[in-house]
């Protein structure tokens, strides 16, 4: 039985030679055109300085990284494979006689069973899906074809371009495919990094991907010993122990700026160009300390409800964006939403834009007085009544004051000056796309901040200031193109201005106080914003070279707890800050030429005297700022309210109150044509159905205010 078995082995030979010379050879693509075909399974993004800032896995199938040439890949390495899968490599046609003679004679034996693939035949199998095994053992003409393959490989490769496919398409453990994976997924280095006790796992993990710990090791061992290497047990076992834990994990091992990624990378990878990496503008280390600090911030202020925050940095003379941090994580519910583009409420930030239009347009300086006083405005919904956000009244303020400080109601009649439409308009011009409707639809609360914006438009609105009043959008890749052209949309006098009073320490103080997370020890102009009910907190700023924005909140919508823009984003705002200038000097602007300062001092001492700029030819005649007497007119009720009577309510509960800003003047009350009392003292008024007519007298023949109202409803009965 044994003779009739051997006697098969020459007409086998004899069969394979016949195959392999006798028939017309398989075609076989070039190793360039392999190389070339061969595609990462993760798109990268790098830095401005080309170091891995994020992975993005384009391939679920597999792990695979670029391919590497075997000049770059560990002699250590190459020979531990070839110590372990091919021995006599360099000295066969692509199959191994002797080994495949060997092999024949165990099975005819009946010995165990064993494979005498060599490296040329495996890399055939790699590029033929049907000569894979797929977990099963060969069939044999299954295996004809791969040798023949084998054969047509080595007549046209080269022996270092077959053992570079091969390292380049092996896979070493679970989804890792290729050297470069196997070195930077498993030992977190390059291949050609690779040590002795790391090659011999890398090597002892090609005949079987999936084994177990105690198996990799024992192969590993196995084969240190028939090489004679020096590795000792203790550097093999760490090494599998590496390799098995590692392979496990999963993800990306790079995840600096996920957000950033999707944005740049996903249009990329959709795309049938293959997308290796994409070189951003980024800057690694800048990310990563804006990241570390917005997640520690957060996680100090967990106890009042904030979940998420994003940061944005800048560079102001490029566009240049050098941070780009979407989301806090896994501290936040939904770290897949992208904070710095998603919309919302921006509250006090768009202040310095309405006052920057204001002072554009020489409706203002700043050191024009505005009323900080109670007002009430008619809107389509009934009445306005804008708060500041300590609910207590300053009096006259200058507008370096009531921009510094923040205050609300001085904010609301600047805009009552400018016109809603028109800065609207101007919001638009400034890349701050939310603004759909007409400016009738956001109404005097646009100067509050009730329109939906997203950190992206508004760091590069402050960055207009900070760059003289000229905008141009922002770019997260170099080759990026600035388009459209730089616009200028505020003079440089008025970027001056408006960059002077959010650099004000002291004229700020009234509201923040001297040492707060606004205050720096360079140059700096900033700003907060808080949405109603503390929803959204905002903290926006630039220095001469970079604008940074911060925003803290909830994705839910959900409201913060005693969090404001001072507590919540500026301390995360001036620490960036501070440390892009560790060593980077920002000092103050030298006024253009178009402005001049002047010692101003105000009457009743409504404001300490100080130096102020104006535009030349907007500055006082006199060094003292004269107060107006003011023009007199109604307060309450405000023009065209429509007040409803509710006959449930005794009439005594239901009167009107008539009051006036009468600076003075001996004036009276005129209602529907009759003199019903003085105005120095508010009036009250038993309400009667209809429009009434209701102005202020002072004998002069025009009255110097009248509006109309309305009173509707069935008058209801005195009370017994």
């Amino acid at each position: 039985m044994i003779r009739r078995r051997l006697l098969v082995i020459p007409f086998g030979a004899a069969a394979l030679l016949w195959l392999a010379f006798g028939t017309p050879r398989p075609s076989v693509p070039s190793f360039e055109a392999v190389r070339a075909a061969t595609r990462p399974s993760d798109a990268r993004l790098l830095d401005r300085n080309g170091e891995v800032l994020q992975e993005l896995r384009t391939d679920e199938s597999r792990r695979r990284l670029g391919w590497i040439r075997l000049a770059e890949i560990s002699p250590a390495l190459q020979a531990a494979v070839i110590a372990s899968e091919d021995r006599r490599f360099y000295r066969h046609g692509g199959v191994d006689g002797k080994a495949l003679g060997t092999v024949a004679v165990r099975r005819i034996m009946g010995g165990p069973r064993r494979g005498a693939s060599t490296i040329s035949m495996q890399v055939a199998a790699l590029l033929r899906a049907d000569l894979g095994h797929n977990g099963a053992p060969r069939g044999l003409g299954q295996k004809w074809r791969q040798m023949r393959l084998a054969w047509a490989i080595e007549a046209r490769w080269s022996k270092a371009e077959i053992l570079e496919a091969y390292l380049n398409l092996a896979t070493f453990r679970g989804e890792v495919q290729g050297v470069a994976a196997a070195a930077s997924v498993l030992f977190g280095k390059a291949p050609h990094g690779i040590t002795e006790a790391e090659a011999t796992v890398l090597a002892a993990l090609l005949r079987s991907p999936n084994a177990g710990p105690a198996a990799v090791t024992r192969r590993a061992w196995a084969l240190r010993e028939a090489q004679g290497g020096r590795a000792s047990r203790e550097e093999i076992g760490a090494a599998v122990a590496r390799a098995v834990e590692v392979a496990s994990a999963g993800g990306p091992r790079v995840a600096f700026a996920p957000h950033a990624a999707r944005r740049l990378l996903r249009p990329m990878v959709a795309s049938s160009a293959p997308v290796p990496s994409v070189r951003s503008t980024l800057d690694s280390a800048t990310q990563r300390f804006a990241a570390e600090t917005l997640r520690r911030h957060l996680l100090a202020a967990q106890e009042r409800h904030v979940q998420d925050g994003a940061v944005l940095v800048v560079e102001n003379a490029t566009g240049d964006v050098l941070v780009y941090v979407g989301g806090s994580g896994d501290l936040s519910g939904a770290p897949h939403v992208d904070g710095i583009r998603a919309r919302r409420q921006a509250g006090s930030a768009l202040k310095p834009f309405l006052y920057g239009l204001a002072l554009e347009q020489r409706l203002l300086t700043p050191a024009s007085l505005l009323e900080d006083t109670p007002l009430d405005l008619s809107v389509g919904g009934g009445l306005y009544r804008p708060h500041n956000y300590d609910e207590q009244f300053t009096g006259l303020v200058t507008v370096r004051t009531a921009l510094a400080g923040s205050l609300n109601i001085p904010a609301v009649r600047t805009l009552e000056l400018v016109g809603v439409e028109t800065f609207a308009q101007q919001l638009r011009r400034l890349g701050f796309e939310g603004l759909t409707e007409s400016g009738d639809y956001y109404g005097p609360s646009l100067a509050l901040g009730s329109a939906d914006v997203s950190l992206w438009e508004l760091v590069n609105a402050y960055r207009t200031l900070a760059d003289g009043g000229v905008w141009s959008p922002l770019r997260m890749t170099p080759d990026e193109r600035q388009a459209p052209a730089r616009r200028p949309l505020y003079s440089q006098a008025t970027a001056f201005l408006v960059s002077n009073i959010l650099a004000d320490r002291e004229s700020r103080s009234a509201t923040f106080g001297l040492e707060n997370p606004l205050a720096t020890r360079f140059w700096s102009a900033v700003k907060t914003g808080t949405s109603k009910e503390m929803r959204d907190n905002w903290c926006v700023g630039y220095s001469r070279r970079y604008t940074v924005g911060v925003w803290v909140g909830n994705f839910s919508g959900e409201p913060m707890r005693d969090v404001s823009g001072v507590t919540g984003a500026a301390p995360i705002w001036l620490e960036i800050m501070a440390w892009l200038h560790r060593a980077t000097p920002s000092p103050p602007p030298k006024p253009p030429a178009s402005v001049i300062a002047r010692t101003i001092a105000f009457p009743r001492e409504v404001e300490p005297t100080r130096v102020e700029w104006f535009f030349e030819g907007t500055e006082p005649w006199t060094a003292t700022q004269v107060l107006a007497t003011g023009h007199p007119r109604i307060v309450a009720p405000a023009r065209g309210t429509v007040i409803a009577l509710d006959p449930d309510i005794p009439a005594s509960r239901q009167r009107i109150v008539f009051e006036a800003q009468a600076a003075g003047a001996p004036l009276r009350w005129i209602l529907d044509g009759a003199d019903i009392g003085p105005a120095a003292e508010p009036l009250i008024w038993d309400p009667h159905p209809g429009r009434h007519i209701l102005s202020l007298a002072d004998g002069a023949e025009r009255p110097p205010d009248t509006l109309t109202f309305e009173v509707r409803g069935v008058a209801a009965t005195a009370e017994n």
